[in-house]
């Protein structure tokens, strides 16, 4: 939830052209009440879900709509929007498996008068996969390489990797925690949304301890395919493992020392989860972590001599990939193709994702 990523991409172009991109800050009020649903479900109303839905959907539009006039460009000149929207729950491993994306698209094709197509997980779950992660796919249409073995790096709140190894068949899945408990952390401690440059991280000291105990955990262990989120790694299942350390040593850790430490988790699985599938592949990484030094520094030093770039270096920018990989789905998605990988999710077989909401036409539209 740092802000609402557009991106405005040409597919005339090969592989793709980004023409415009923007970063539209959530309303503050609209972000506390997606983060009480995100935080305290039971103390939360249906009519509430409903509600953020349906305002999340205007927020959408209204970011799309920013783009266009920043562009320039008309909306009937768009052939469509790929909406992500905001993950409430991805529980695959429940019973049931589900996962939960709202952002209502109905709203967001009125508004606009484009097509749009979203909910483009539940699919790939419905078909026995994990409906994450879903970029590996456009990863390989914009960054394979004949030349070199690549992982292309998505460190969001959770980081996940695609194995782009010259011979083999697509590989991804997430890793474990990006940004998420470095985040919350200095939220906690710093009252800021997030560690601007590794500052709080490069005031403390990675405790061997106390990452021993974060790497313990069974997720990690798990071969892929796998996903996870904030239902896993947060300040609860943190504070678990902290109150493991402090029972031993009463005085143990300082905030600075935590910082550290999550920040070396983040590079640590990264690095193991890189190593174990493409020993030798040059390292590109986007998203928010991209812009992170103490992060890159972290991950480089693990990984040595294998070098480490941001996705920039491949002709992408690395805040907007996501933003780009969501409209080449929508794009599948009106071509009828599939945009699910069974190697990546583990689902019975690729699938087309995502429901359609047509535009209608201003004719139409106003004879009825």
């Amino acid at each position: 939830m740092d802000a609402i990523d557009a991106a405005l991409v040409d597919f005339d172009a090969a592989p793709l052209r980004i023409l415009t991109t923007s970063a539209t800050s959530f309303d503050a009020d609209l972000k506390r009440r997606i983060t009480r649903l995100l935080e305290s479900p039971a103390a939360v109303a249906l009519d509430e879900i409903g509600a953020v839905d349906i305002e999340l959907g205007r927020a959408f539009a209204g970011a799309a709509l920013g783009l266009l006039c920043q562009a320039g460009i008309r909306p009937e000149h768009i052939d469509a929007i790929g909406s992500h929207g905001q993950t409430l729950r991805h529980r695959v491993d429940a019973d049931p498996p589900f996962t939960w994306q709202i952002g209502d698209p109905n709203t967001i094709a009125e508004l606009t008068g484009i097509t749009v197509v979203s909910d483009l997980r539940r699919r790939d779950v419905a078909a026995g996969g994990q409906g994450a992660p879903l970029v590996p796919l456009f990863h390989e249409h914009v960054f394979r390489s004949a030349d070199e073995d690549r992982i292309i790096v998505n460190i969001g709140g959770i980081a996940n990797i695609t194995v782009l190894a010259r011979g083999a068949a697509l590989l991804g899945f997430d890793t474990g925690p990006g940004n998420r408990l470095l985040d919350a952390w200095t939220l906690r401690h710093r009252q800021l949304e997030f560690d601007r440059d590794g500052a709080f991280a490069g005031a403390g000291h990675c405790d061997d301890t106390l990452l021993a105990h974060l790497l313990d955990e069974p997720f990690l262990r798990r071969p892929a395919p796998k996903s996870t989120g904030r239902e896993l790694f947060n300040l609860a299942w943190l504070d678990a493992k902290l109150a493991a350390v402090r029972a031993a040593r009463p005085d143990a850790v300082r905030a600075a020392d935590i910082q550290a430490t999550l920040q070396e988790l983040t590079a640590a699985t990264i690095a193991a989860a890189a190593l174990e599938n493409a020993p030798a592949a040059a390292i590109y990484v986007c998203g928010g972590g991209a812009h992170n030094p103490g992060l890159l520094a972290a991950l480089a030093r693990r990984v040595a001599p294998n070098p480490v770039a941001s996705s920039a270096a491949l002709g992408l920018d690395p805040d907007y990939v996501e933003a780009a990989a969501f409209a080449y789905f929508a794009r599948r998605t009106l071509a009828g193709l599939p945009s699910s990988s069974p190697t990546v999710t583990g689902a019975r077989g690729a699938r087309i994702l995502g429901g359609i909401y047509r535009s209608i036409p201003r004719s139409t539209d106003e004879r009825h």
